[in-house]
C-alpha cells in the first residue's frame, strides 16, 4: 500500500553552519568592533547575547540571513522575547523547532479527513504517515497539504510504492 509522512524536521549541521557564519562576520564587521556580541548553538536553542538592543536587531538580521541562505525555513525558527542579562547588556533565545507538535498532528488530520480523499492517517510520534491504495490520492493530499498549511514546514518523505 503507498504511503509517505509528514514531518517538519531541520537539519541542525545547517543551523550550526549558519551560527558559524554570523560569529565570522560579527569579528569583522566595524560595527561590532570592542562590542561584546555573542551568538552561540546549544542543543535546539541559539543564545544570543548583546550590548544593547540596536545590536540584538542586527545579530537577528545576520541569523534571518544566514538561515535563509542555509535553508532552514524561518517558519521553524521562534525568536523569544529578549531579556535583561545584567548591566546593559541583552540576552535573547532562538529557539528551532523540530518535529510537529501534537496539535499540529491532529490539526493536520483533520484537514486531511475534511477533503474526503480516501486516504488513512496515523499519528506515529512527531509524524503523520498517510497511507491509499491510489498513488493519485496521496499526490494530492501533498499537494492540499502545501496549499492549506502555510504557518507550517512541512516535508514529504518516506514516500513508498
Amino acid at each position: 500500500m503507498p504511503s509517505f509522512d509528514v514531518v517538519s524536521e531541520v537539519d541542525i549541521q545547517e543551523v550550526r553552519n549558519a551560527v558559524d557564519q554570523v560569529n565570522r562576520e560579527i569579528s569583522t564587521r566595524y560595527d561590532f568592533k570592542g562590542t561584546n556580541v555573542t551568538v552561540e548553538l546549544v542543543d535546539q536553542t541559539v543564545s544570543v547575547h548583546a550590548d544593547d538592543n540596536m545590536r540584538l536587531k542586527s545579530v537577528q538580521d545576520l541569523l534571518r540571513e544566514k538561515f535563509a541562505k542555509r535553508k532552514v525555513s524561518l517558519k521553524s525558527v521562534e525568536f523569544k522575547e529578549p531579556t535583561k542579562a545584567g548591566g546593559d547588556t541583552v540576552r535573547q533565545d532562538v529557539l528551532i523547532k523540530q518535529g510537529l507538535s501534537d496539535e499540529d498532528l491532529k490539526k493536520i488530520n483533520k484537514l486531511i479527513k475534511n477533503q474526503k480523499i480516501k486516504v488513512n492517517t496515523q499519528i506515529q510520534g512527531n509524524q503523520l504517515r498517510v497511507m491509499s491504495k491510489k498513488r493519485d490520492d496521496l499526490q494530492g493530499v501533498i499537494q492540499f497539504l502545501r496549499s492549506e498549511v502555510k504557518e507550517l514546514d512541512l516535508q514529504f518523505n518516506n514516500f513508498r510504492d
